[in-house]
């Protein structure tokens, strides 16, 4: 049983925070599907500490999707400390993580997010004294690095440890690769053994053997998926069963992947309403369709919709084409 702090993880499959997706809407399917644990989309310490409406309402977690770990991200210790306390006191999440991973560009020009490899000083004070401040368990997501030239993810998950917090993810790019080329997994291989707390390695995990042998060649405690869920839930459910019993079921049917669709809309519009929702299923519903046949005849339209009927009609007339076959 996977460990973090007091908290109990029931398996290896950990998703990642996405900016924009992970909602309460998504991460209550994620949880559905079987999911260890999930971290909800990050959040700015300043918004926090202004009490920013929206920020507030995205902090709000429900017991269905626990374990949570909500993630928090900020460049100045003071700051960080107190919107971790709000996090700690406030919201319903298991876990708190300071993220050191993210490389948007208006994320990295605040010093926050991915910046702060650059600065291991600043990023273990940082650490300790959020450790210091919380009663939740602390942990720390980051990347192998700033780019080529600074691979510093080993000395930074040391620090981390050293600083109190309880597990470590590492995307296995640099803030300069952003989302490109390939994940160097070895960079995971080498926190795992620079530390004694649980390592999530965090790259290119799309299938549930992309899974499995980034646990062989690794040793990391549980793989953390982000862009592999999107559209496609049923990857948590197969890596969960290929990780326990070596197979899964591979095929998805398009009535099934369509049902899941509207699964989702409906939560969305429960969360935001209606407007909103439509507006990020466009999205989301690209993604579930992607490979079936008519796929981009369907994203164009959808494009156009701006009602949940209008959706549902638009889904009716796309199974009736499907069920006919290739013409």
């Amino acid at each position: 049983m996977l460990k973090i702090g007091n908290i109990e993880i029931k398996n290896k499959i950990i998703i990642a925070p996405m900016a924009g997706v992970s909602n309460i809407a998504f991460r209550t399917i994620m949880k559905e599907f079987g999911a260890g644990l999930i971290y909800a989309e990050m959040v700015s310490d300043r918004a926090l500490n202004y009490r920013n409406e929206k920020t507030m309402k995205m902090i709000r977690v429900v017991d269905e999707e626990r374990p949570l770990t909500m993630q928090v991200f900020g460049a100045d210790k003071e700051s960080i400390v107190q919107g971790a306390i709000i996090l700690d006191k406030e919201s319903n999440c298991d876990i708190i993580d300071i993220n050191m991973g993210c490389p948007v560009s208006k994320v990295v020009k605040s010093n926050a997010g991915a910046k702060l490899m650059l600065d291991p000083k600043t990023a273990y004070n940082i650490v300790k004294a959020v450790v210091e401040n919380v009663k939740k368990p602390v942990t720390v997501k980051m990347r192998s690095g700033w780019d080529s030239e600074n691979i510093n993810a080993v000395e930074i998950a040391k620090l981390c440890e050293k600083a109190g917090a309880k597990a470590i993810a590492v995307h296995g790019r640099t803030r300069v690769q952003m989302y490109t080329g390939k994940a160097d997994w070895s960079i995971i291989k080498d926190v795992k053994e620079a530390v004694n707390i649980p390592v999530f390695g965090n790259g290119d995990i799309l299938t549930p053997e992309d899974a499995l042998k980034m646990i062989e060649e690794t040793n990391c405690d549980a793989v953390m998926i982000g862009r592999g869920v999107l559209g496609n839930p049923w990857l948590v459910k197969q890596t969960v069963e290929y990780l326990e019993t070596g197979k899964y079921k591979k095929d998805i049917s398009y009535i099934e992947k369509i049902k899941h669709l509207i699964n989702h809309m409906n939560k969305l519009i429960d969360l935001k309403g209606e407007k909103i929702a439509l507006l990020e299923m466009r999205s989301h519903a690209a993604w579930y369709v992607k490979g079936l046949r008519g796929a981009t005849y369907v994203k164009r339209r959808i494009s156009h919709l701006s009602t949940k009927q209008d959706l549902l009609n638009l889904f009716d007339e796309y199974i009736e084409y499907l069920e006919k076959g290739p013409e």
